[in-house]
């Protein structure tokens, strides 16, 4: 009996090929509908997001609408008038301008009084017209009137001090007592003042000065002013 088909059509021969391109024609469409599926869901999560933070946003930047003012109060329907009761002065203001008819008044002189220039106290040392010593009048020039009053007043300490003082205060040695005084400008001694060893000797000092005769005072651009005079006064212990 002979075989209706042709050997060389039999299908059989090829299965093993057509299996695997089954296979992987199937493994390939799963795959394309897994990652399809995939990015539908993460578009849809995203966009879900999206929309929940926007609405937070709105949320959080939302304001809070102000009450609007209460309207104005009405106005009265009836104003009244208040009458002042107090009269008021007006005030004229007086023209200043001057006619042709009108006399002009002399004014006298003023009289300009001019105020008295005050010096300061000067230095002995650099005074113009030294204070005069009663007995100095008699020098013309004004260094030997200058030189005549500090004879004098050295003379005067020499022969007042107690010298002998410092011995019973038991001091030894060279004493030197400073004496700051002023000649005013009615020629007075004043503001004596001084320096010593000793409180007593000090004293001492003060009392010889302010008995100094009344002087002329001296003059500074040809004004009477305060001279300021300093002596020291040295005397040794034997």
């Amino acid at each position: 009996m002979e075989a209706k088909k042709n050997p060389d059509a039999d299908l059989r021969k090829n299965s093993l090929f057509y299996l695997a391109l089954g296979l992987a024609l199937v493994t390939f469409l799963i795959w394309q509908g897994m990652e399809w599926t995939a990015y539908d869901e993460v578009v849809k999560e995203e966009t879900v997001d999206l929309i929940e933070s926007d609405e937070e946003e709105m949320i959080i930047t939302e304001q809070l609408q102000q009450p609007p003012p209460p309207p104005p109060h009405p106005a009265p329907e009836i104003i009244e008038v208040v009458e002042d009761e107090e009269e008021v002065e007006e005030t004229v203001i007086e023209s200043t301008e001057t006619t042709e008819d009108e006399v002009i008044e002399e004014v006298e002189d003023v009289e300009v009084v001019e105020e008295e220039e005050v010096i300061e106290d000067v230095p002995f040392s650099v005074i113009e017209d030294a204070p005069i010593f009663p007995g100095c009048e008699k020098y013309k020039s004004k260094a030997e009137r200058k030189k005549c009053m500090s004879e004098k007043v050295q003379k005067h300490v020499n022969k007042k001090f107690n010298t002998e003082l410092a011995s019973d205060l038991d001091l030894e040695g060279v004493q030197k007592i400073f004496v700051v005084f002023k000649i005013d400008r009615s020629g007075n001694i004043t503001d004596v003042r001084s320096r010593a060893p000793h409180p007593r000797l000090a004293k001492e000092a003060e009392k010889v000065i302010k008995s100094l005769p009344k002087m002329k005072p001296g003059k500074q651009r040809g004004k009477p002013v305060g001279v300021n005079y300093t002596l020291p006064i040295v005397f040794k212990v034997q």
